[in-house]
């Protein structure tokens, strides 16, 4: 298993000693899954927080209309889940899917339950990890809500450019709240 990333992710918040950081290790799950696959679908129980080593996941929900709405993107050195339904032992809202082949730790609830009472400083941790993207969902919506789509889309190509290159139209359209017609004919004015 290659900790070296998930460690340095830590380190920028919290300082660990070798102990610490050799029980925070034993206590992930290293899983490795290919593309279009799904490590959570709506519906089923959010027990996981993952960070991504490799690779690019996407959550997303998707509507009884079938429309889908991108909740956010996830690349190596991020983490991701369902929070909310997470850290309330819910089933998920969301569906996360693989976008590009990948390598990610998990962290079961029991286990970070169990982080928190044998080393606090993960309470620190995680609770910048929440305020940062606290932080970032609320300027988002506060983009979609006041900047026409094309600075939208500007702002995640320059903002994510690892991501942009990556994704499908459809995929950074559901992003954006637009469709995928109207996301081309923006594309197709830039160039």
């Amino acid at each position: 298993m290659n900790t070296d990333l998930i460690l340095s992710n830590i380190c920028k918040y919290i300082s660990l000693n070798n102990e610490e950081k050799n029980h925070f290790l034993s206590l992930l799950e290293e899983e490795h899954i290919v593309r279009n696959k799904f490590i959570l679908r709506q519906g089923e129980l959010c027990n996981h927080i993952n960070f991504v080593n490799e690779g690019i996941l996407r959550a997303y929900y998707l509507n009884p209309d079938g429309k889908e709405a991108t909740v956010m993107f996830a690349v190596k050195d991020w983490w991701i889940t369902d929070m909310y339904c997470f850290l309330n032992g819910l089933p998920a809202m969301v569906n996360i899917q693989v976008v590009e082949s990948c390598e990610i730790l998990k962290l079961s609830k029991e286990n970070l339950d169990k982080l928190y009472d044998h080393i606090p400083q993960f309470n620190k941790f995680f609770r910048i990890l929440m305020q940062n993207a606290y932080c970032r969902e609320q300027l988002r919506i506060i983009q979609n809500l006041s900047l026409p789509a094309i600075d939208r889309y500007d702002q995640f190509v320059q903002k994510y450019p690892q991501i942009a290159n990556k994704i499908t139209l459809k995929q950074t359209a559901t992003y954006l709240g637009i469709t995928p017609e109207f996301l081309s004919s923006i594309r197709g004015k830039k160039d």
